[in-house]
């Protein structure tokens, strides 16, 4: 009974942990590695396992870096089930199929270089239709229910509270007369986001495979979140210029929209003109409108009072390319919505590319930016940056709210941990290397007595005493 662990260590994106129960073998997650081109070059890279030899795949939550790179495993042989809530089977049925379109545009312009030097073209990671066949793999379930996934290993879902149809994995595992639980966090949530609930606690576990990303700090509270950006579109009022908002388009831009409403008069949105303008995101939001179930109660108490959370009277889809260009003729006036989160795709950067020399113009960062992005970029105070090639000059004032996220912080991922009785090992993942290890020192003083983060490649003897970790 072993757990090895092939993505999202010292680093966040590309989760991937593959659990071995007798013969059989689960993996848990099989997300892309993402930032800069030379990280997600990796994609590429043959698995560290043979794809067929896997029996079932289960999955926390829809976003990318843990789902994106399943269309790859049905590719390169997987041929059995991925169980996954509901509602994360709805959302990466658009997340998947827009990942395969993106893959071939850039196999598209790559190829175009090549073969002016002569070079052997390059095939699309996966492409639209390999995405849109492998969502027949994927097996929907509700939280609470226990599965059965293969022999030896039986899965409930809980709520994490992080997107829509997030979850907890309780893995709870026989071999040999011998039992043990483990669970993976997947991405915890940030204790009162709106419209989802708060994460779940469970009680008990052998072993805890836990996220990490802002391990090492804590949000803004948020009231002060709110006020922030009703200050600053307040202070992008008299600027006179647009608002960009680049943001993710599962959960950051409902979010946002929801917010909107509810803060439509304090803000004074209704002197603006506001942009969604990415079609995923704008499929996404659908996609929320439909599981009102999964709401918090203040949510659904709104929605009961005032209509559905993401209607609002000056909001336009954007949906075609060339609403999209139109967009780019207003010099004032405009909230833009738009993706990517991190900037490195997406009709933000065209938005960016009109907007970010001009001194009157705001972008609002609303989430974490990774290493090697150039979101990350303007977070750490860029004065220029490349687009097409182009270097173009930042003179837009960049805000980062940080407290918008979507994940735990230090206090939320400690005190969701206290949650389990008996102190069991922690295995830290899916953070950079300082939140991971704050995260790890924040545990033992809290009285885990073995919690480490993992590495690549590494394996957990989960029969082992401490699940394998050492003191």
């Amino acid at each position: 009974m072993e757990l090895g662990f092939y993505g999202a260590t010292r680093e966040v994106t590309g989760s991937c942990f593959l659990l071995e129960v007798g013969r059989r073998r689960v993996l848990v997650d099989c997300g892309l590695i993402q930032g800069s081109r030379r990280h997600e070059r990796h994609n590429r890279d043959p698995f560290p396992f043979e794809a067929s030899s896997i029996d079932a795949v289960v999955l926390t939550h829809a976003h990318l870096d843990h789902s994106g790179r399943l269309p790859l495993l049905i590719k390169r042989g997987f041929r059995g089930r991925i169980f996954t809530h509901r509602a994360t089977v709805d959302l990466c049925r658009i997340m998947l199929e827009d990942a395969g379109y993106l893959n071939e545009k850039e196999a598209q312009w790559e190829n175009r270089k090549r073969e002016r030097k002569g070079l052997r073209p390059v095939e699309p990671l996966y492409t639209r239709e390999e995405a849109r066949v492998s969502t027949h793999r994927f097996h929907g379930l509700d939280y609470g229910q226990e599965r059965e996934v293969v022999p030896g290993v039986r899965l409930t879902l809980r709520d994490a509270g992080h997107i829509l149809g997030s979850a907890l994995a309780v893995l709870d595992l026989e071999e040999a007369g011998t039992r043990r639980r483990v669970v993976f966090s997947g991405d915890l949530g940030h204790t009162g986001t709106p419209i989802l609930r708060d994460p779940e606690t469970i009680d008990r576990a052998d072993l805890v495979v836990m996220e990490s990303t802002y391990g090492d700090r804590r949000h803004r509270s948020w009231e002060e979140t709110w006020a922030e950006l009703g200050g600053i579109f307040r202070e992008a009022r008299q600027a006179g210029g647009n608002v960009l908002v680049p943001t993710f388009a599962v959960d950051r831009t409902q979010m946002l929209l929801y917010m909107f409403k509810r803060y439509y008069e304090d803000w004074g949105l209704d002197d603006w003109q506001i942009f969604l303008d990415s079609p995923m995101a704008i499929k996404a939001t659908r996609v929320y409108a439909r599981h009102t179930a999964l709401y918090d109660e203040r949510a659904a108490a709104f929605e009961r009072a005032h209509g559905e959370l993401f209607d609002l009277p000056n909001l336009s889809l954007s949906e075609s390319t060339e609403a999209s260009m139109g967009i780019n003729r207003i010099r004032s006036g405009a909230v833009i919505v738009a993706g990517s989160g991190m900037c490195t795709g997406g009709r933000i950067k065209h938005h960016l590319k009109h907007n970010i020399w001009r001194r009157e113009a705001q972008v609002v960062i609303t989430g974490f930016q990774a290493a090697g992005t150039l979101g990350r970029a303007l977070v750490d105070g860029a004065s220029h940056i490349r687009l097409w090639g182009e270097t173009v000059r930042v003179q837009a004032t960049v805000h980062t709210v940080g407290g918008l996220s979507a994940h735990a912080d230090q206090d939320g991922l400690a005190g969701w941990y206290t949650g389990f009785g008996d102190a069991p090992p922690v295995a830290v993942v899916h953070g950079e290397p300082d939140a991971q290890d704050a995260l790890v020192a924040r545990l033992q003083a809290d009285g885990a007595a073995h919690a480490r983060a993992m590495r690549y490649g590494e394996r957990l003897d989960l029969v082992a005493s401490g699940a394998g970790l050492g003191g």
